[in-house]
């Protein structure tokens, strides 16, 4: 049972996500934003899902981890979550799953963008960290944590190069 709540908190506020990402990025298209070369996005849009679907099977494999550990795990993920919205919120149109910098744009410095650079990707790493303790994924959340933490500092650069340029 714990599984399927970690499935439904996963994966219902990601296809959430995807629907606004993909509204954004046409809103950006369209008012003549560019996509900087370089990007790792094609491989990020399958391992990211893909690093829960790996946390999730062994949270199944494992069965339900202990009360306290699903728990930390829990206050975790929707702490990450709500670091998340909070750059999405600050973000607005600009937030998408994909690098696209729009013509004269600045880098945004409110919010959690005052005291962090790539709030995001810091909650992403939660966001994983959070559901492999509510999952007792103690092999797959690391390796997958850290697996996409390689793939964000691989996206972080091309943004940083990206808003160079503006």
């Amino acid at each position: 049972m714990k599984i399927l709540f970690v499935a439904i908190a996963v994966f219902g506020p990601m296809i959430a996500e995807s629907v606004l990402s993909a509204r954004h990025e046409r809103e950006l298209l369209a008012a003549g934003a560019r996509e900087p070369g370089g990007d790792v996005y094609k491989l990020m849009r399958f391992a990211y899902p893909g690093a829960f679907l790996l946390v999730l099977a062994e949270g199944i494999w494992r069965a339900a981890p202990p009360a306290p550990a699903f728990w930390a795990g829990a206050f975790v993920f929707a702490a990450a979550k709500a670091l998340k919205y909070w750059a999405i919120a600050h973000l607005g149109v600009r937030w998408t799953f994909r690098v696209l910098v729009p013509p004269q744009s600045s880098r945004v410095v409110s919010g959690p963008y005052r005291w962090l650079r790539h709030p995001n990707y810091i909650a992403v790493a939660g966001e994983l960290s959070g559901a492999a303790l509510m999952s007792g994924a103690r092999v797959t959340g690391p390796v997958a944590t850290l697996g996409f933490v390689v793939l964000m500092v691989l996206r972080v650069k091309i943004e940083e190069r990206a808003l160079m340029r503006t």
